[in-house]
């Protein structure tokens, strides 16, 4: 059974930094693409980054570029966000997801989902 777990959500002022954190399991994600989404009251899910469980492309939304960075840990199976200079509008509920092969930016081509953890960031 797949599961992903997000963690590290919280209250942070604005300008503070998060890191979340996605921990894999149930089955080999070695050709997939890791996803973070984020949700904010009333808005549809957006897509802020992604990154291949093999090699290192990256790829990042423009209203988070520069500002966040995904990575991964094999050897945890465990998928990264770090979040610098976070800003109000950054408030959000984010979900961890995983497709197979092909990086996209549509949630609904994303075949597996966490529960999602907070981020509220005050100003």
């Amino acid at each position: 059974q797949v599961q992903l777990v997000e963690s590290g959500g919280g209250l942070v002022q604005a300008g503070g930094s998060l890191r979340l954190s996605c921990a894999a399991s149930g089955r080999s994600f070695s050709s997939y693409v890791m996803a973070w989404f984020r949700q904010a009251p009333g808005k549809e899910r957006e897509f802020v980054a992604a990154i291949r469980w093999s090699g290192s492309f990256t790829y990042y939304a423009d209203s988070v570029k520069g500002r966040f960075t995904i990575s991964r840990d094999n050897a945890k199976n465990t998928v990264y966000l770090q979040m610098n200079s976070l800003k109000p509008e950054d408030t959000a509920v984010y979900y961890c997801a995983a497709r197979p092969l092909v990086l996209r930016e549509e949630s609904y081509e994303y075949d597996y989902w966490g529960q999602g953890t907070q981020v509220t960031v005050s100003s």
